[in-house]
C-alpha cells in the first residue's frame, strides 16, 4: 500500500461496516474511527527485534573478540581486551535500550489510539455530529 493509498485511508468515518456484512442495530458507528487507528505498529516491532539482534551480535563478537585474545597472547592481551569489552557492552546496551525505547513507542501509540477512539465515541454519543454540521444545541428557541 503506497503513501497515497494511506492517505485516502485516513479520513475521518472511513471505518465503517461494508454494506455486504450483516449490521446489528447493537454496534453503534463510529464515524471518528479512522483506518490508521485499527492498524499494528509492524515496523517498530520490526525495528526493536533488529536492534536487539544487533546487540546480541556485538556481545557474541565480544566472546569471540576475548577468546581469541586470550588464546593469542594470553594475559598481555588483558588491558586491551578490557577497553573493548566495555566499549561494546555499552554499545549493546545501548542497542537494546533503543530496542526497548521502540517497544516502549508502540505502547504510546496504542494509548493515543484508544484516547482518539474513546474521544470519538464520546462526541458520537453526546450528540457532536449536531454541533458539526452547524446546529447549535445551546441555543433554545423562545
Amino acid at each position: 500500500m503506497n503513501v497515497e493509498q494511506r492517505r485516502g485511508s485516513d479520513l475521518v468515518g472511513d471505518v465503517r461496516p461494508k454494506k455486504t456484512e450483516p449490521v446489528s442495530e447493537d454496534v453503534p458507528v463510529i464515524p471518528d474511527v479512522r483506518a490508521s487507528d485499527l492498524e499494528p505498529y509492524v515496523g517498530l516491532r520490526y525495528l526493536s527485534k533488529l536492534f536487539r539482534l544487533i546487540a546480541i551480535i556485538l556481545l557474541l563478537l565480544l566472546v569471540a573478540e576475548i577468546v581469541t585474545g586470550i588464546t593469542t597472547q594470553g594475559s598481555a592481551s588483558i588491558p586491551t581486551l578490557l577497553g573493548e569489552a566495555s566499549r561494546l557492552i555499552v554499545l549493546a546496551g545501548a542497542l537494546w535500550g533503543v530496542g526497548d525505547l521502540a517497544i516502549l513507542m508502540i505502547d504510546v501509540g496504542h494509548d493515543v489510539r484508544a484516547a482518539r477512539i474513546l474521544l470519538g465515541r464520546q462526541v458520537h454519543s453526546t450528540g457532536g455530529e449536531r454541533e458539526r454540521s452547524g446546529t447549535n444545541i445551546n441555543t433554545r428557541s423562545a
